[in-house]
């Protein structure tokens, strides 16, 4: 969307770029990448990387309100209420549809809110290769950058390790979730262990004794005194897992992010936030009637992952069919329209969701913006799993060229 890189980019843009950028990504992260990646980065312009990061942070702001907390907290099951809650997560994500307003100006609109670990580390190495990349096309060769806050890549590092390690030695720490090297998000684990020596381990191979945890390493046990938790909840229960644990367990470990944020800071949340870039939005269970114009409205289930169970366009038909007890889990959020600002060579348009990504350490106040995560579309949706038989769709980076 800054059109002069838009149309460096598109004029230097040959068949073999995509192909041998892919190629550089896979071999630098070190196994294939099982997510659509994108063909182009998305040049942030600076009016709207300086809007979005104001609405970011003063969303965050205002439900960081204990009073509100509080009432949020109701989100969380019991069965999986778990002991130990912070006063604030250490990874919070707020995604942006990119859209324009009726003055023209590109603004985003929230479409959904994250207290849970996102691509961080991936987002590093992928930038990393696309700038080298962009150092062969004509008019591209300079220094990029995709943080906020005034980091850097070495600051923004230090940073992380600090949430993710909360203090602890990498041998302590692991990174868990089910079977780690078939998910999607992989990549992302192999680069954390790069800039952290974090670990990716699947919970179920832990060993409890009494309050404490540990693992194998080279035939010993290794205490974990931390999680950096990438467990969805949705996966856990779907496949029935048994866990040497239970998630309500008094145990000698730390989070990051806690448990309990995944269900307090989600699409649970948007109903209580006053901000003019969150849409209107209404649990099931608030409406008192359907709406008319059900068209500018999208059905969204509030604990799903990406993009599972929501209902672009939907029906009364789809309203009358979610029962009574289960509406408190559903909302009827607003639609956005977003704007297919990125042109492609061909002259089509390709729409943008922009992930403004927080990172807090235990010793930390409040989370820090740090960095984007871009998705591009072409379709109605913009989750990975959307577009795939598209080109020009996908996961790529934020980024704007450094003075």
């Amino acid at each position: 969307m800054e059109p002069s890189l838009r149309r460096a980019f598109n004029a230097a843009y040959t068949p073999d770029f995509y192909p041998r950028y892919l190629e550089r990504f896979e071999r630098r992260v070190g196994s294939p990448i099982p997510f659509r990646v994108a063909e182009t980065p998305f040049f942030l312009p600076l009016a709207l990387r300086d809007r979005l990061a104001r609405d970011a942070n003063e969303i965050v702001q205002q439900i960081s309100d204990p009073a509100l907390i509080a009432t949020m907290k109701k989100a969380i099951p019991a069965h999986l209420d778990v002991p130990g809650m912070d006063a604030l997560p250490n990874c919070v994500q707020v995604d942006f549809a990119v859209s324009r307003n009726a003055n023209g100006e590109l603004e985003g609109k929230v479409v959904e809110l994250q207290a849970f670990p996102s691509l961080y580390a991936l987002m590093v190495l992928q930038s990393e290769v696309l700038s080298e990349c962009l150092a062969e096309m004509p008019g591209l060769d300079r220094k990029w950058s995709l943080y906020f806050s005034g980091l850097d890549t070495e600051s923004f590092l230090a940073r992380f390790r600090r949430a993710v390690l909360g203090g602890e030695d990498p041998e302590n720490v692991v990174l868990i979730d089910l079977d780690p090297p078939h998910q999607k998000t992989y990549p992302d684990f192999l680069a954390t262990k790069m800039y952290t020596g974090v670990d990716a381990v699947c919970p179920t191979t832990l060993i409890r004794e009494g309050k404490r945890l540990f693992r194998k390493v080279d035939g010993k046990l290794v205490q974990v005194k931390r999680f950096y938790n990438r467990v969805v909840f949705d996966e856990l229960e779907a496949k029935k897992i048994t866990l040497p644990f239970a998630y309500t367990d008094e145990l000698d470990v730390s989070w990051c992010s806690h448990p309990n944020w995944y269900w307090t800071w989600s699409k649970y949340t948007l109903p209580f936030v006053d901000h003019p870039a969150v849409p209107r939005a209404r649990t099931l269970s608030q409406l008192e009637r359907v709406p008319d114009d059900l068209e500018n409205f999208v059905l969204k289930p509030l604990f799903s992952f990406a993009g599972s169970g929501v209902k672009v366009d939907p029906t009364r038909a789809d309203i009358d069919a979610i029962p009574a007890r289960e509406r408190d889990g559903w909302i009827l959020q607003e639609k956005i329209v977003y704007e297919p600002g990125i042109k492609m060579p061909t002259g089509e348009g390709v729409k943008a969701e922009v992930r403004m990504m927080f990172l807090r350490a235990p010793d930390e106040a409040k989370p820090t913006l740090v960095l984007p995560l871009v998705r591009l579309s072409r379709g109605k949706m913009l989750g990975v799993d959307q577009n795939r038989d598209l080109t020009w769709v996908g996961g790529t980076v934020g980024i704007w060229p450094v003075d």
